[in-house]
C-alpha cells in the first residue's frame, strides 16, 4: 500500500485491522521500523483526535514528526492550473508538494469541503494533487468526502465490542446547527460494506448520500424503526448532498437519547467526536455504560499506526 486515501486502497481490510489489535498489544514492537524516517502532518482546518493519534502513531514506529498549519506557518497555497498568481495565494502545490517530498519521507494532509460546488469537492483536488506533485505516500487524514483513519477505527471498534457474527450498525443522521460535511458518513459506509456488517443508514428524507456509497444499502427514513434490534448506533451529522451544503432540517426529535437507545438490543452508542451534547446524543446517552465513544477515540492511535506500518513495510 503507498497511499491511504480511502478503502479502495486496501487490499484487505480485515488484515488491517488485525493489524491494528496487535499493535494495541504492543505498541513499541515496531519502534524500529521508522527510524531514520520522517512524517509531516499538514492541517488545513482543525483536529484534535487526528492530530495527536497520528503524531503519537508516528512516535510509535520511531519516526520523527513535524506538524504544519498551512494559513498560519506556511504561505497560503493556490490549486489551480494556469493562474496568474496576484491575488493572496503565495505558493502553488506544485512547488509547495515538490519541496514537501523531498523533505518527508510520508505526508499526512488533512482538509475540509467548502460545501459551495459537489463537483469541485468530489473530485477530491487538494488531496489529489499532494499525491501527484509530492512523489512520497500521502495518508489522508480527512478530505473533502472521506475519512478513512476514522472508518478504520470504526471497524476496529466494532470488533472489539461485537457480541456476534454479523451485527445490526445503524448510522443516524441527527441534527447539528452547522452545515458538515459528508466525509465521515461516506466513509463509515464504505467501510462496513466491505466489513460485511449488516448496515442500516437513518436519516430525515432529503438527507440521502451521494448513490455511489450508498448503492445497496439499506435506508430507513423512520429513525424509530431502524433501532429496532440494533447492535451498535453510530451518530453523525451530515449535510445535504442533493440540495449541497443546505442544512434541510434541524429537527430536535432526531437526536439520539435513551428511550431511542431502548428499543435496540442493548446497543453500543458511537460518535467520532467532537460532539455537541444534548443536540446530536443526549447526557445521558454519552455518559451511559453503553457509550464507546471515548474507546473509539482510543482506537484512533492504532488505526493510525496500522495504516503507517503498512506504508512502512512497503517502502
Amino acid at each position: 500500500m503507498k497511499h491511504f486515501f480511502s478503502v479502495n486502497n486496501v487490499p484487505d481490510v480485515n488484515a488491517l485491522v488485525k493489524r491494528a489489535f496487535e499493535l494495541k498489544k504492543e505498541p513499541l514492537k515496531y519502534n524500529h521500523l521508522g527510524k531514520g524516517k520522517s512524517i509531516l502532518l499538514i492541517f488545513l482546518n482543525p483536529s484534535l483526535r487526528t492530530r495527536l493519534s497520528t503524531q503519537k502513531a508516528a512516535f510509535n514506529l520511531g519516526l520523527n514528526v513535524s506538524i504544519m498549519d498551512i494559513g498560519k506557518e506556511g504561505w497560503k497555497l493556490e490549486f489551480e492550473d494556469g493562474v496568474v498568481m496576484d491575488s493572496d495565494k503565495a505558493e502553488h502545490i506544485k512547488d509547495a508538494a515538490r519541496v514537501m517530498g523531498n523533505y518527508f519521507d510520508i505526508v499526512g494532509i488533512r482538509s475540509f469541503a467548502e460545501l459551495k460546488d459537489s463537483e469541485l469537492d468530489y473530485a477530491e483536488k487538494t488531496i489529489n494533487q499532494f499525491i501527484e506533485y509530492s512523489g512520497v505516500p500521502v495518508v489522508n487524514m480527512e478530505s473533502a468526502t472521506l475519512h478513512p483513519l476514522q472508518s478504520l477505527t470504526d471497524c476496529i471498534t466494532i470488533e472489539e465490542f461485537k457480541t456476534k457474527e454479523r451485527p445490526k450498525v445503524v448510522l443516524s443522521w441527527a441534527p447539528h446547527p452547522k452545515a458538515l460535511p459528508q466525509a465521515v458518513a461516506n466513509s463509515f459506509v464504505q467501510w462496513m460494506t466491505s466489513s460485511d456488517f449488516d448496515l442500516t443508514i437513518t436519516h430525515p428524507e432529503g438527507y440521502e448520500l451521494d448513490e455511489r456509497f450508498t448503492q445497496g444499502v439499506k435506508i430507513e427514513y423512520n429513525q424509530e424503526k431502524a433501532f429496532d434490534n440494533a447492535d451498535f448506533i453510530y451518530a453523525k451529522n451530515w449535510s445535504s448532498f442533493n440540495d449541497y451544503g443546505q442544512i434541510l432540517s434541524q429537527n430536535p426529535a432526531w437526536m439520539i437519547d435513551a428511550k431511542k437507545m431502548q428499543l435496540t438490543d442493548n446497543a453500543r452508542f458511537m460518535h467520532c467526536l467532537p460532539i455537541r451534547r444534548n443536540v446530536i446524543a443526549s447526557d445521558e446517552v454519552l455518559d451511559s455504560e453503553n457509550s464507546i465513544i471515548i474507546q473509539q477515540a482510543a482506537n484512533r492511535e492504532y488505526a493510525a499506526q496500522a495504516v503507517l506500518k503498512t506504508i512502512l513495510d512497503s517502502m
